[in-house]
């Protein structure tokens, strides 16, 4: 039970809370509606491998820079509650989930079902050489509701709404990853790791994170304006840029605005657009 629980923590289960709503709020648009129950299974089965893969590569990768920092070594691979194999084993379970899956649902999605492997096994390093690493990690998850448009569609054809969807979340993510940084600014500054913290400083690294989710509330409007005719799904709208105000105000608590309010986040983004597709 405690290799398990091991395991899970290594793979942090419950940051796919982060990107399922994202990948189900973009295969919804495409069906205007409830996707086919088959579709959806394997949507969400490649999202939650691909998230796997995603953390499994960025702590695999970061396994020695995790080693030396006071915050992180006490994680599962650099404390030695699992090992490198076990951690590489995991990884490759969860490409192996998300391949499958793609196989499964199209020729399209299989033929793309690399590229967000790519930026996977990528963004890691770019906090070696530049702080525009952020958008890496954003990149990553700005993938998700383009995957679920495509994986409804099996189409590159109409893109507008999902790209929409996938600008939210790179401007949204990156935004909250810069205050996820600000837990590591000493140790980042003395070791040359890159960001907009260890780089500009807390305070406007964080005023930086602000515009970001500003800009994110903003496309959140232009896909209001675009996409759906209803009154109903103003109050999630605004709701949504609500709790993005409020985590700029609480980004000296991360655990709150980082894992808490984030979660709301991608909630509300979903509500907001399953109320513009059903409500009239």
């Amino acid at each position: 039970m405690d290799r398990l629980k091991s395991y899970g923590n290594f793979i942090q289960v419950e940051h796919t809370l982060f990107s399922l709503p994202l990948i189900l709020s973009g295969a919804f648009l495409a069906a205007s509606g409830v996707p086919k129950l088959n579709i959806l299974i394997l949507i969400l089965l490649a999202g939650i491998g691909a998230r796997t893969a995603a953390l499994g590569l960025n702590r695999i990768i970061d396994r020695e820079i995790d080693r030396r920092n006071p915050r992180t070594a006490g994680r599962e691979l650099p404390s030695g509650m699992i090992t490198l194999r076990g951690a590489l084993a995991v990884t490759f379970v969860g490409m192996l989930i998300y391949i499958i899956s793609a196989y499964f649902i199209c020729d399209l999605v299989l033929y793309l079902s690399p590229i967000p492997l790519i930026v996977f096994m990528s963004y890691p390093y770019m906090k070696r050489f530049t702080y525009l690493c952020h958008f890496g990690v954003g990149l990553g998850l700005a993938l998700a509701p383009l995957g679920g448009w495509v994986a409804v569609t099996c189409s590159i054809k109409d893109l507008l709404s999902p790209i929409l969807l996938s600008l939210f979340t790179l401007f949204w993510v990156s935004g909250f990853d810069i205050i996820y940084a600000t837990l590591d600014e000493e140790f980042d500054r003395e070791s040359g790791v890159f960001s907009f913290v260890s780089v500009f400083g807390t305070k406007r690294a964080l005023s930086i994170s602000a515009l970001l989710h500003f800009l994110a509330f903003i496309v959140l409007v232009i896909l209001y304006l675009y996409r759906f005719n209803t009154l109903y799904a103003l109050p999630f709208l605004f709701v949504s840029g609500l709790l993005l105000l409020w985590e700029y105000k609480k980004s000296s608590n991360v655990d709150l605005a980082f894992f808490k309010i984030n979660i709301l986040v991608g909630l509300f983004v979903f509500i907001f657009v399953i109320s513009g597709i059903y409500l009239p």
